[in-house]
C-alpha cells in the first residue's frame, strides 16, 4: 500500500512538476520585492486560513483590497469582508495588530536569512500565525526553504503513508518540529523538495494547485 502511495506520489510530481515550479517562482519573485502591500496581503492571507478554506480566505483579502480596507479599514470594517471565515473576529483584530508590525516584519525579512529563525520570530511576534501560518507565509513568499506546512491534509496524507502513526487533534511546537523531521526525511528519501510535496498532496486531494 505504501509503495504505491509513494509511486503515485512520484506520477503527480512528474506531471505537475512544471506547474509547482512556476508557482514557486513567483512567490520567490514576491519575496524578493518585499512590496509592503504584497507582503500585508500574505501574511492577512495565513491568518485567516485556520479552520478556513483557502481559496475562500484568498477572495476575502482581494475583497478587502478592492473596497480599499485592508490597508487602514477598522476591526468592525474588516469583518464585514470576511464572509466564510471562521473566527473572524479574533481574525480581524489580528490584521490590525499585524498591520502595526508589518515594517518591522518586512526588516526581519531581509535582514534573517535563516527561515528557522524568521519563524521563530513570526510565531512570537504576529498574533494568529502559529507554526503551519507562519511556515505557509514563508513559502508564499519563497523563504521555507525546507521548512513543512503541516496541515490536516498534509498529516492525513503522512499518516496514509505510515510517516506518523496518528493525526494529532492539536500540535506544541515541539510536535510540530518532530513530524517536520520525518516530512523532511521522506522528501529526502524520495527526492522530492519538502515545499514541492504540499502542492502534490494538495493536488491528489483537489485536483489543483492554490496557494
Amino acid at each position: 500500500m505504501r509503495k504505491d502511495e509513494i509511486k503515485s506520489i512520484i506520477s503527480t510530481y512528474k506531471e505537475i512538476r512544471p506547474e509547482i515550479e512556476k508557482k514557486l517562482a513567483q512567490f520567490a519573485e514576491t519575496g524578493s520585492k518585499l512590496n509592503k502591500r504584497q507582503i500585508l496581503n500574505e501574511i492577512c492571507f495565513c491568518i485567516l486560513t485556520p479552520q478556513s478554506k483557502a481559496e475562500e480566505c484568498w477572495k476575502c483579502i482581494q475583497n478587502l483590497n478592492k473596497a480599499e480596507i485592508l490597508v487602514s479599514g477598522t476591526k468592525s470594517q474588516i469583518q464585514k469582508y470576511l464572509k466564510g471565515v471562521r473566527f473572524h473576529r479574533t481574525k480581524s483584530e489580528s490584521i490590525v495588530k499585524t498591520r502595526a508590525l508589518l515594517q518591522e516584519i518586512i526588516s526581519v525579512l531581509k535582514e534573517e536569512k535563516d527561515p528557522i529563525k524568521i519563524r521563530q520570530y513570526l510565531v512570537k511576534n504576529v498574533r494568529g500565525l502559529g507554526m503551519k501560518e507562519a511556515t505557509h507565509f514563508l513559502r508564499n513568499i519563497g523563504k521555507s526553504d525546507n521548512l513543512a506546512i503541516l496541515d490536516r491534509h498534509i498529516l492525513k496524507k503522512l499518516y496514509k503513508l505510515k510517516i506518523i502513526g496518528n493525526i494529532p487533534k492539536s500540535i506544541s511546537i515541539k510536535k510540530y518540529l518532530k513530524i517536520e523531521k520525518k516530512m523532511q526525511k521522506f522528501a529526502d528519501d524520495t527526492g522530492i523538495p519538502v515545499s514541492h510535496l504540499d502542492f502534490i498532496f494538495w493536488h491528489q486531494e483537489t485536483n489543483r494547485i492554490f496557494k
